[in-house]
């Protein structure tokens, strides 16, 4: 009989192998729960926290904290414009400010009034070198050719020589919420182009406004060392202030997003509409 009862204990081992997932698996829930628990307590001991103080140093939100700040801040502006709401003018008093809700600006830093924001539009308004982004979202360009479509997945720089190109890859941008990595660009572009003394100053500063400071909602992500330089540059702005920022961004645009657009459905779908279309022509 010594088959039979070892049998009978192979017969036993799956059962007491499940019994053992089992007590792992409602382990493993309960750590889970518990981490939950512990991630809401955290949440509600640093909202007090923000309220409490006063001052608090400015963080610069990176990686998927950026996105969903960004999120965040486009569901913002579009609630404001479908509202109709208008700015709170200066010179008034004893009247309710529109931009209550967005007291904070996102941006980490409980300290600022952001009284920065309500000036914002105005100067975006005298910025003529600015690129406009509600009434022309694009460049003007003829429409590319299927050459140049193809030209795109050879590199990433000739892609940015053509015009069609980075209107295309600046809306696949807009997608990621990354398009002021193109915004910047071409901003620092247009800046390289003026001679005036006194444009160059004014240029430089709205650049560092929309872009550099950590109080944008369009801050590009730089280092700190290309910061720390830009920074002191800014006492005497000049045509090369930004040369460092603006090769730093163009890599990132090249290593981060650039490989995913040429997987993007926006631009295989683009490569197989003008496919279709060169033997009818």
């Amino acid at each position: 009989m010594p088959c039979a009862r070892a049998l009978r204990q192979w017969e036993a081992r799956p059962t007491s192998a499940l019994l053992g997932v089992r007590r792992t698996r409602a382990l493993m829930w309960q750590r889970v729960r518990g981490l939950a628990r512990a991630c809401r307590r955290y949440r509600v001991n640093y909202n007090d926290s923000v309220q409490e103080e006063q001052e608090m140093v400015c963080l610069e939100p990176m990686g998927s904290e950026r996105m969903e700040m960004r999120k965040r801040q486009m569901s913002v502006q579009q609630e404001s414009a479908a509202g109709g709401t208008a700015p709170t003018q200066q010179g008034q008093t004893g009247q309710a400010n529109p931009r209550g809700s967005n007291a904070c600006c996102f941006c980490w830093c409980c300290c600022c009034s952001c009284s920065w924001n309500e000036d914002r539009d105005d100067r975006n308004r005298k910025a003529s070198y600015d690129v406009k982004e509600g009434t022309t979202d694009c460049e003007d360009c003829p429409k590319p050719t299927l050459d140049e479509v193809r030209s795109w997945g050879q590199s990433f720089d000739k892609l940015m020589c053509c015009p069609a190109g980075r209107n295309s890859f600046r809306q696949f941008l807009r997608t990621e919420f990354s398009e002021e990595n193109m915004l910047f660009w071409l901003a620092c572009e247009e800046f390289s182009k003026e001679v005036n003394k006194s444009v160059v100053e004014e240029k430089a500063r709205v650049i560092y406004e929309d872009y550099i400071s950590i109080l944008s909602p369009k801050e590009v992500s730089l280092d700190s060392r290309v910061r720390e330089t830009i920074n002191r540059n800014m006492q005497e702005p000049t045509l090369h202030t930004f040369d460092d920022a603006q090769l730093q961004i163009y890599t990132l645009m090249q290593r981060d997003s650039y490989p995913r657009y040429m997987n993007s459905p926006a631009y295989k779908n683009l490569l197989n509409t003008l496919s279709e279309q060169s033997p009818e022509s």
